[in-house]
């Protein structure tokens, strides 16, 4: 139970972007973020690996908040929720994993926002949010991220916060119980200078 209430506590940076807020989740977010991924499943799910049966217990959100904690003790991964930053609503999430130091300074940048919020631009600015992070204090060299050639909107969030198409992985991932293709992106600390968010 300590390191249940330890968790409750913020364990990351706290970023604060144009409009949203982003922050590592706590057991006090399950019921949110429950509800918003129940709301958007279908828009989600053609997206993304196929979910468990019990993904959306609570008890399997406790499984991934203790992943979580994990990753970013090590380092490995920044695993944020976006929240509007007036009302506190949750909104999605973004998330810096695979990161690689030494000769890489590399990491891959996922995200999802639930559909009632989508095509509002919470996507794009929680991505940029989490790329000045990335180039700021995590001192990166290159964020790569990729989707699926049919998620036009994806690739529009990619590119507006600065990432360039590089060529198409076969079969890359499994989405949705499948082997797809995916179209490869990616960004240097070089090309990308936006006002850095401020982190908490």
């Amino acid at each position: 139970m300590a390191l249940f209430d330890w968790m409750a506590e913020a364990t990351g940076p706290v970023l604060n972007g144009q409009g949203v807020v982003l922050r590592p989740p706590r057991p006090s977010d399950y019921m949110a973020w429950a509800s918003l991924r129940e709301e958007s499943r279908a828009y989600l799910q053609r997206w993304e690996p196929a979910w468990p049966e019990d993904d959306l217990t609570r008890a399997a959100f406790r499984r991934r908040l203790g992943v979580y904690a994990r990753e970013m003790e090590l380092g490995t991964a920044w695993p944020l929720f976006i929240f509007d930053g007036e009302d506190e609503a949750l909104l999605g999430a973004v998330t810096l994993s695979n990161i690689r130091r030494g000769v890489a300074e590399t990491g891959t940048l996922g995200y999802w926002v639930g559909q009632p919020h989508a095509g509002r631009g919470v996507g794009t600015t929680a991505v940029r949010a989490m790329l000045a992070y990335a180039f700021g204090p995590l001192k990166l060299h290159r964020v790569e991220a990729a989707c699926l050639p049919t998620n036009y909107a994806s690739r529009r969030v990619l590119e507006k916060a600065g990432f360039r198409h590089e060529g198409l992985a076969r079969a890359y991932l499994k989405i949705n119980g499948r082997w797809a293709d995916h179209l490869l992106f990616g960004v240097l600390n070089t090309e990308f200078a936006p006002t850095l968010p401020q982190s908490c």
